[in-house]
């Protein structure tokens, strides 16, 4: 398998990591998970997380193909549409969007939105292969912490979202709506099953108790030795156990209700009201 160049982006108030990966041989890239800055106080939006990429696509003489979303995010808004203006490519996520798209298109009661997907450019189904550059691509369907996860193997890395976390961290949260700790375990049996020396990369970090670093690269062989949610001695039946039982003493993300509403719209804004101002929804007493 080819090697890609990766260069990580690390958000810390949303503690997410996005990826510029690309093929050195032709200079083509895909950006993965980019992040829109929000803060929540005030209801502003920057853009300066995106603006670290853009830099680097431009110091690095990069054409971008691809702006790939492994999920419908529940912790940051997407900068996918940003990025696309200023650089291009093609947006992409799951195939299963649509699922979110339904479930949560009630939630906000968003009567404009359609729930087929169309919001991006393109959809993968799972086993869908596509190229960066020369450097062959294809997608797993992980779903379980959401039911349109997907894995994104790029030549010999492989871009896994909320599925796994760094082997002292553990594994997704599978307590939003389609979300299940059965189908995460299977779900996370097929990326295992890449070969050992597979690089892994994650989409979140939040230093493990005893580490100092954010860290974000582990390996298919580092997961299935070490993690400690479901590493090869933990059976299904263990992990949905401690699973669910975790599940149930974690708070809603931070930024759930904003980033859901924006994130299932391929992260394009709400239009404008009679005022010219664009609003997002707070459900009262709802989730």
């Amino acid at each position: 398998m080819k090697t890609p160049d990766v260069r990580a982006f690390f958000d810390e108030a949303t503690f997410t990591v996005s990826y510029v990966v690309s093929d050195p041989e032709t200079a083509r890239a895909a950006i993965i998970d980019p992040v829109r800055d929000y803060d929540s106080a005030s209801g502003r939006t920057a853009t300066d997380s995106a603006d670290q990429i853009i830099e680097y696509i431009g110091e690095r003489g990069l054409q971008v193909d691809w702006i790939l979303e492994t999920h419908v995010h529940a912790d940051h808004l997407s900068g996918a549409p940003y990025l696309k203006e200023e650089v291009g490519g093609k947006t992409a996520i799951g195939k299963a969007v649509s699922i979110v798209q339904n479930t949560f298109k009630g939630v906000f009661n968003l009567e404009d939105l359609a729930i087929d997907g169309s919001q991006f450019d393109h959809l993968f189904d799972d086993g869908d292969t596509f190229k960066v550059g020369n450097i062959d691509a294809h997608v797993f369907a992980t779903p379980g912490h959401t039911p349109a996860c997907v894995t994104y193997v790029i030549g010999d890395s492989a871009f896994v979202g909320d599925t796994l976390f760094m082997p002292d961290y553990g594994t997704a949260r599978t307590d939003f709506p389609g979300g299940s700790a059965s189908t995460l375990y299977n779900s996370i049996q097929k990326i295992l099953s890449l070969p050992e020396e597979t690089r892994l990369f994650m989409c979140h970090d939040y230093k493990a108790p005893g580490r100092d670093e954010y860290a974000w690269e582990t390996s298919v062989a580092e997961q299935r030795d070490n993690n400690i949610h479901i590493n090869k001695s933990v059976s299904e039946e263990d992990f949905v156990a401690l699973r669910e039982k975790r599940d149930a003493r974690l708070d809603m993300p931070k930024l759930i209700l904003p980033s859901i509403q924006v994130n299932v719209r391929a992260g394009h804004m709400p239009e404008p009201e009679s005022n010219n101002i664009r609003y997002l929804k707070i459900p009262l007493d709802t989730l």
